[in-house]
């Protein structure tokens, strides 16, 4: 057994390293194996014990070429994922997220507002104890160094070694497989770094210039408004209009027109959750969206956003919460009331007849979901008001969130409200949420976790529409998905495409 002497062999430092990434770091690797293994049978011990011996002489054996190429190099890159996998594993540990390449997009995606909200003491202690400490020896500790030969041969034997166990489970290999998305993104430090490397390679072939799609014209001239609110992380089991025995809809329940459907989202997280609701159709490829779409149709199109992660917007009139401050007043302007300052204004300024105005709220995105309303909005007590959701008891995290959808039923009935009062227009208004949330069901938080092993409360979303009484009135439809957005819109506004799907429309 290895002691923190102040001097090593480099192969005692990099089994030291090893053993302590081992220890540190991977409670939930294991914790997952053990929950989806039958770890009592013969294959279930043959799975866990060659999993622990990989990680640790593969790790070891990674280290050891770091260390052979450059000490410096090696010290530095060991400090790095020490204090990156510290910081990693209390997301992991706090909200059971799994970092991979989606999860590296919302962490690499996230401003420091939001970031900031996470900050707690817990991530301090994590980070002093996981990731400063063992970088203060790192850097402290004189390494032996190995000749040339040496350095071969163990790479040598190494590589031999791995390949004999890798083959000795080729019956479990099936396993593994299945396993393999869920096993990387909590494999430290390779589950952000080869993520990370992924995702940078993916978005290089997104961003090769959207396919545009065939152009669109208009039907007729009439006057037609949709107000497409984007939901940031509402799960439709909390909204009563869905049956929720809280009444979490106190102002849309009491509204003629509303209508909603059963959804599901295609992703659970923001970035492509955003892309599902603004695409024709569920694809990897970077087809044109809906509103650049429209945008070069000739419909006015007006983005206000208190939120990121959409795909790139190309229109006029992007607006930002910044650019709608200094003409909102009121304690709302804190909050996503500020997306609805001047709105009716703006919309009777219009010189177009087609008019298409997508609101991206943050309403409910977590872990601060007592900070996502005003005070007035505090409808359910107690409520969770720290970021360690873990510590809040069940009813008070229950509670926050709830109150942040009473807060959006709020705004949804303030832009019904204004579209009301434009009698000159057919009025149209959808809200869609990217996707849903966890709220320590299977103790999960947030959301992030892969759609294939997702559990229903991170997908199953809301899909409400209203209708002004001279417009369309909407189809007796079940379930759609965040697509049939496109379809709907199109059909509402009058627009005609070759790219249009009637089966996807929800208007009759």
């Amino acid at each position: 057994m290895f002691t923190l002497k102040s001097n090593l062999k480099l192969t005692q430092l990099v089994l030291l390293l090893s053993v302590l990434n081992f220890l540190f770091f991977h409670l939930p690797f294991f914790t997952f194996v053990f929950t989806n293994l039958d770890y009592a049978s013969w294959s279930g011990v043959a799975i866990v014990s060659s999993l622990v011996i990989l990680m640790l002489v593969l790790n070891a054996f990674v280290f050891f070429l770091f260390f052979s190429l450059s000490r410096y190099l090696g010290k530095f890159l060991l400090v790095l994922f020490f204090c990156v996998n510290s910081v990693a594993v209390y997301f992991v540990n706090t909200y059971s997220v799994i970092l991979d390449e989606s999860m590296i997009g919302n962490v690499l995606n996230t401003k420091y507002e939001e970031a900031s909200s996470f900050f707690s003491f817990k991530l301090i202690v994590y980070f002093v104890l996981f990731g400063i400490l063992p970088s203060l020896y790192i850097i402290k500790v004189k390494i032996i160094p190995v000749v040339f030969k040496k350095v071969m041969v163990t790479t040598g034997l190494t590589l031999l070694f791995v390949l004999i166990l890798v083959f000795a489970n080729a019956s479990n290999w099936l396993w593994i497989d299945k396993n393999s998305k869920t096993l990387g993104g909590l494999a430290m430090p390779w589950s952000y770094t080869v993520n990370l490397s992924l995702f940078y390679v993916h978005q290089s072939q997104k961003n090769q210039k959207e396919i545009l799609l065939p152009n669109a014209t208009q039907k007729d001239n009439q006057k037609s408004v949709v107000v497409l609110v984007i939901g940031e992380s509402a799960r439709s089991q909390n909204f009563s209009l869905y049956g929720y025995a809280k009444n979490t809809n106190p102002l849309l329940s009491k509204i003629p027109n509303v209508s909603h459907f059963e959804a599901t989202s295609c992703a659970t997280y923001t970035t492509a959750g955003v892309k599902g609701i603004l695409e024709h159709k569920d694809t990897d490829e970077l087809y044109e969206i809906l509103p650049n779409y429209l945008y070069r149709n000739d419909v006015e199109v007006i983005w206000r956003t208190s939120n990121w992660g959409e795909p790139p917007v190309h229109i006029k009139n992007y607006q930002g919460r910044a650019l709608l401050l200094p003409n909102c007043k009121g304690e709302g302007c804190n909050f996503d009331e500020v997306l609805l300052t001047g709105l009716k204004k703006q919309i009777r300024a219009s010189k177009k007849n087609k008019i298409l105005i997508v609101l991206h709220t943050s309403t409910s995105h977590g872990p601060t979901y007592s900070q996502k309303y005003p005070p007035r909005f505090e409808t359910f007590k107690p409520v969770c008001n720290s970021v360690e959701l873990g510590k809040c008891s069940h009813t008070e995290l229950i509670n926050a969130y709830d109150n942040t959808i009473v807060y959006t039923d709020y705004i949804l009935a303030q832009i019904i409200d204004d579209l009301k009062q434009l009698n000159e227009y057919k009025s149209a208004m959808i809200f869609v949420s990217d996707h849903g949330e966890s709220l320590g069901e299977k103790n999960l938080y947030m959301h992030g976790i892969p759609l294939s092993i997702a559990p229903k409360e991170q997908y199953e979303i809301p899909f409400i529409v209203w209708v002004s009484d001279n417009s369309k009135q909407v189809k007796p439809i079940k379930t759609v998905t965040q697509n049939y957005v496109f379809h709907s819109v199109l059909n509402f506004l009058g627009m005609e495409s070759p790219i249009y799907d009637e089966k996807m429309n929800i208007f009759k």
